[in-house]
């Protein structure tokens, strides 16, 4: 047995200390540093052999390097596969993080019984029975995918030895320990070594991992910032749980893009895939309302049209209020500005509430045109047509100023019914044969002329 040694780590950014002290020189944190015991045994790696334990690697030239890819899996989810770029690469190690509650591992079982070939679905969390239970609930059979409920790491090595899977998944990493490592499950060093074994595990042997990780109350990650660094991918599942609508991003892609996003809706029966999440965000009403507009939206390569509401009414206690639910608010008080100065309208003793329906939050510049669009018509109580909608940005001096992707907006529009789109005059246009009228305008004073 080798000699226990203890040191020191802040449980918020993960530096290493060699004594207590009270602030982390690192974040700047207060009463974060605490004790942990480590203990470095020489250890036997998972299941190499001891003919290749001393196998040193050899330098090759780039060309010498096999190249050929490996078929990616498909998980036969439409959504995780867009996401992940096609499908999940053998070999990769996937971190997926969410607010509690928000579907974590109910996305996962599902992806997991779904799968035609050998799962090894790992809990740390669950019981079998109550992962049997949710299992019934969202009405899925499977006699490939095997649950298994344990937290250490040497005891889930021995089970994927004898059955031999074609993918893991672990929920979750915070509920892992290793006897190499004699600190509580969840603490850093426990979450470092446990992945490293992981990370061993599915490089060795080109078995994919998919890890559930826990998030602290600032939204990132619980662990070291060095969990997001190991892994090949960080997928992150947001929503509001208000909302039936999730929406799974990726912050970190090795092997495909990070622009994509796949959407779900939460039911009584699981997670449901969205593919046309257009028809779904924009409300079917009978008669036309102030203070709504529709904006044309990309996120990733898949066009949206979302739907923009607005509240604009006299303060009554004075100071007027500036609330977005979904819209960054440092972004509306520069619209309400511009409106002010550019277009002339008196806004600075009113209170203006936005929202954007259907629980999602958008950072597309090009919904700003939707915004003006229906804080105006929210103001003088004028309701828009409900076959008009936008795709702009809205500049300081009242330009309207072009967006990317634009004939991709317009067609989603076409394709949706509506009859009219405001977009850029300066937006390169050439498509060719189009029932949507594009009415293209320059600046803010000419949206005024046409809406009111």
């Amino acid at each position: 047995m080798a000699k226990v040694k203890t040191t020191f780590f802040c449980q918020n950014c993960g530096s290493q200390y060699a004594k207590w002290q009270g602030q982390c020189t690192s974040c700047k944190e207060w009463n974060t540093i605490v004790e942990e015991v480590i203990q470095k045994p020489e250890k036997n790696d998972w299941k190499t052999p001891t003919s290749t334990k001393n196998r040193i690697s050899k330098p090759l030239t780039i060309n010498a390097i096999d190249a050929s890819e490996d078929a990616r899996l498909n998980t036969f989810d439409n959504e995780f596969n867009r996401v992940l770029g096609g499908g999940i690469v053998p070999g990769s190690l996937i971190l997926l993080g969410g607010e509690p509650g928000i579907g974590k591992s109910t996305l996962l079982l599902q992806i997991a019984l779904k799968l035609p070939f050998k799962t090894l679905y790992v809990s740390g969390e669950e019981s079998q029975k109550q992962i049997k239970m949710r299992a019934e609930r969202i009405h899925a059979n499977n006699d490939t995918c095997f649950i298994l409920t344990e937290t250490k790491t040497q005891n889930i090595f021995k089970q994927i030895e004898a059955l031999e899977p074609d993918i893991v998944v672990v929920d979750s990493i915070q509920t892992l320990h290793s006897d190499y490592i004699e600190s509580s499950s969840g603490s850093i060093s426990q979450i470092k070594e446990c992945t490293t074994e992981l990370i061993k595990f599915a490089k060795e042997t080109a078995t994919p991992v998919i890890l559930i990780g826990h998030i602290t109350k600032d939204g990132n990650i619980a662990g070291p910032k060095i969990l997001e660094h190991m892994v090949d991918t960080v997928l992150q599942f947001e929503g509001d749980r208000n909302h039936i609508f999730r929406i799974l991003r990726a912050n970190k892609n090795r092997f495909g893009s990070t622009n994509e996003i796949g959407i779900y809706e939460m039911q009584g029966s699981g997670l449901k895939e969205v593919s046309n999440p257009s028809a779904i965000l924009i409300s079917k009403k009978d008669e036309e309302l102030s203070g709504n507009a529709v904006a044309s939206t990309i996120e990733g390569l898949r066009p949206l049209m979302i739907e923009v509401q607005a509240l604009v009414s006299t303060a009554v206690y004075g100071t007027p209020q500036r609330s977005a639910t979904g819209f960054n608010a440092k972004r509306l008080n520069m619209l309400l500005a511009v409106l002010e100065k550019r277009a002339g309208f008196r806004l600075g003793a009113k209170d203006v509430f936005l929202n954007i329906t259907g629980g999602i939050s958008v950072d597309d510049p090009a919904i700003d045109l939707a915004v003006v669009a229906a804080i105006l018509s929210s103001n003088e109580d004028e309701a828009l047509p409900k076959d008009y909608c936008f795709a702009a940005e809205v500049g300081l001096s009242g330009e309207i100023r072009p967006v990317q992707r634009v004939e991709q907006r317009i067609l989603e529009a076409e394709k949706l019914g509506f009859s009219t789109i405001f977009v850029s005059k300066y937006n390169t246009i050439t498509l060719k044969n189009t029932s949507i009228k594009i009415q293209c305008i320059s600046k803010i004073e000419d949206l005024v002329d046409f809406i009111l």
